[in-house]
């Protein structure tokens, strides 16, 4: 077992964002030292870890450099360099999640041709080298709309996904690869965070539920455990473990399936890190999503995934209209409800529906949890002063 407490151990991170952010404050329990690659000088985690570079994650160079000063290579955002991973990993660097996992996970339609390969139940898709190819296939008749778009790089927090449900909603599409995929009539949008540490060992997170606001495509409520009957969520963590172990995937994967009508789970996508669906285990559970993210990349024993109690999480989002030095209107407010938490995450500037914070609810009552998530999103207020 190596000595990674108080110890000249580095523990290297691609990525200096808000996921950082929180994964520092488990690094901190342990005085495991922290060297983070970020592209943003400004990023949340620049003033807390304790070596920052700035660096283009998509460089080579930059990943490959940073990568020859740590002992162990992990990530808080999927698209990095993946040559520099391949080189690092050739050379005898540990990384994890490992760069093959990332290289399927990285590209949508790898990542659905893998379920397809491999028999996890996903949406019909078809796959496009260019946007402009899915006109032609509309009118060959092999595609109908309505259907939702993807674009298999670089989408985050609803970008790069659309439903388009007639010809101008195409023209409005950027010209890239992507992938459609046949409109699938739900129940539910739910989520299984699966742990898994080098020598097999493997734990799964209750299942959660996620409501989504209408135009943003993003998260607003993440409830756990699921308003769901066990066995709909028995089988979804039966699919998410198959995902894991077929990838034979080392770290924290977040695997987000639908609950169709007929109470099928299909795969929708994977994330190869700590999650939006699993922030409610800071407060929520025994052991949080990022300590556990941790554990499962130094292979150490894996922590309890036990849920303490109930708990919501919302996300605090830029409000529209607003755009500049941020303000969190009424903060104080939620701060006098029993139960609730909020995140701030570190960024200085608000712009509509940018993630800027989140807040955990907890209550020994899920249906009451949820009426002060409602009353915490609506007196919370994202804002700027320059409006």
């Amino acid at each position: 077992m190596k000595n990674y407490y108080s110890s000249n151990f580095k523990l290297g991170i691609l990525g200096g964002g808000q996921l950082g952010r929180m994964l520092l404050a488990e690094t901190q329990k342990l005085d495991i030292h922290t060297s983070i690659l970020e592209t943003n000088k400004n990023a949340p985690c620049a003033e807390i870890c304790n070596t920052f570079v700035v660096g283009d994650l998509l460089d080579f160079d930059a990943v490959y450099n940073f990568g020859k000063t740590v002992d162990v290579l992990t990530i808080e955002i999927e698209n990095v360099n993946l040559d520099a991973l391949d080189k690092l990993e050739d050379e005898g660097l540990t990384i994890f999640p490992k760069p093959k996992d990332l290289r399927i996970i990285q590209n949508k339609a790898r990542q659905k041709n893998f379920y397809v390969d491999h028999e996890i139940p996903t949406a019909e898709f078809s796959h496009f080298a260019h946007s402009t190819e899915i006109k032609h296939s509309y009118e060959n008749n092999t595609i109908d709309f309505p259907f939702v778009w993807k674009a298999a790089r670089f989408g985050y927090d609803g970008n790069g996904v659309k439903i388009v449900r007639n010809i101008e909603d195409l023209e409005s599409l950027p010209n890239v690869e992507c992938i459609t995929e046949k409109l699938i009539p739900f129940k539910n949008e739910l989520a299984v965070i699966v742990a898994r540490n080098a020598a097999g060992a493997v734990k799964t997170y209750p299942v959660v539920e996620m409501e989504f606001h209408p135009e943003a495509n993003q998260v607003e409520y993440v409830i756990c455990p699921a308003r769901i009957h066990s066995t709909i969520a028995e089988k979804a963590r039966e699919v998410a473990l198959k995902v894991v172990s077929d990838l034979d995937f080392v770290g924290l994967l977040a695997v987000e399936m639908f609950q169709t009508v007929d109470d099928k789970i299909l795969v929708n996508e994977v994330a190869p890190r700590p999650h939006n669906s699993g922030h409610y285990s800071i407060e929520a559970s025994y052991t949080n999503q990022f300590e556990q993210h941790l554990r499962s990349i130094l292979n150490l024993p894996l922590g309890n995934t036990d849920s303490k109690v109930a708990g919501i999480m919302v996300n605090l989002v830029g409000e529209e209209g607003f755009s500049g030095d941020v303000i969190y209107e009424n903060i104080e407010e939620i701060l006098k409800i029993d139960g609730v938490t909020p995140h701030i995450y570190g960024k200085k500037e608000t712009r509509p529906f940018r993630k800027m914070g989140h807040v955990t609810i907890v209550n020994s009552d899920i249906d009451i949890a949820r009426k002060v998530a409602q009353e915490v999103k609506e007196t919370i207020r994202v804002i700027s002063k320059n409006n």
